[in-house]
């Protein structure tokens, strides 16, 4: 039986917007469950609001914005420039894995701008490993499960890593017929436009985000808009090198031909 469950995981309000709504959106039509998930509140997003403010603020964004999307949201576990790869994270980063049962996961690049992104990934990869193991007891305390579960990775913002070397995906899902919803979600987050433009010389959020998609159906050489993924490793994770986004896209989905010989090498 085909597991038609779907997580996205951001380290903050507005990532999962960004980088990864349009494929959301598309999992979503073809009959997967979908879920939203920040591992951080977003307090640290604002010049104008204090922490307790903006997170309040955030949170109640950020649900609209899953609301947008269909997706089941899940509440922030810590705040901004606090999502550490400890022990402690972990177990409640895997205790929402179990919760919800994945068969897909989308989350951040290995490599980003930014450590919240960063660590967001080791998380949500450790997290995603150790759901079927019983020893490790998550937080609150969940039973261990079985299944496979396939982890897919976003672009890293910008599409270069840490050291302003480009990235390229291996995946590219086709975004164009969702792409107005994908930014209907975007714009939940309105206090993040006065905050984009001052703090990352973003002069329009929501044209930003167009502009990344527009790049990478670019790239992609068939589609309009796009976002572009690369699949982890499936050792550990799955019993068979499984695909199940393919599977569940069709012609909306694009291997990135070039990319795949080059692993091969």
């Amino acid at each position: 039986m085909v597991n038609r469950i779907a997580i996205a995981i951001g380290a903050h309000p507005d990532d999962i917007e960004f980088y990864m709504a349009g494929t959301l959106l598309q999992l979503k039509r073809a009959r997967y469950e979908t879920h939203y998930f920040n591992i951080a509140s977003g307090n640290c997003g604002s010049n104008e609001h204090n922490s307790t403010r903006t997170r309040a603020l955030r949170r109640k964004e950020a649900r609209r914005a899953a609301a947008v999307l269909g997706a089941h949201f899940h509440p922030s576990l810590t705040d901004d420039l606090e999502i550490v790869y400890e022990v402690s994270l972990l177990r409640r980063v895997a205790a929402v894995l179990r919760d919800v049962r994945p068969g897909i996961v989308l989350t951040h690049s290995p490599q980003d701008y930014m450590e919240d992104h960063t660590n967001t990934c080791r998380l949500v990869v450790t997290a995603a490993f150790a759901t079927p193991m019983p020893n490790f007891q998550t937080r609150p305390r969940r039973a261990a499960i079985d299944g496979d579960v396939a982890v897919y990775h976003c672009m890293p913002h910008g599409l270069r890593d840490p050291l302003r070397r480009r990235v390229m995906p291996g995946i590219f899902v086709n975004t164009g017929s969702v792409h107005e919803t994908k930014l209907h979600a975007l714009a939940r987050h309105q206090s993040q436009q006065q905050w984009l433009e001052v703090s990352q010389g973003l002069n329009s959020y929501l044209q930003t985000m167009s502009d990344m998609s527009i790049q990478l159906g670019r790239l992609s050489k068939r589609f309009k808009h796009a976002e572009g993924w690369r699949r982890h490793l499936h050792l550990g994770f799955s019993r068979a090198d499984i695909d199940p986004l393919r599977h569940a896209l069709g012609k909306d989905y694009l291997l990135n031909v070039a990319y795949e010989k080059r692993l091969e090498q």
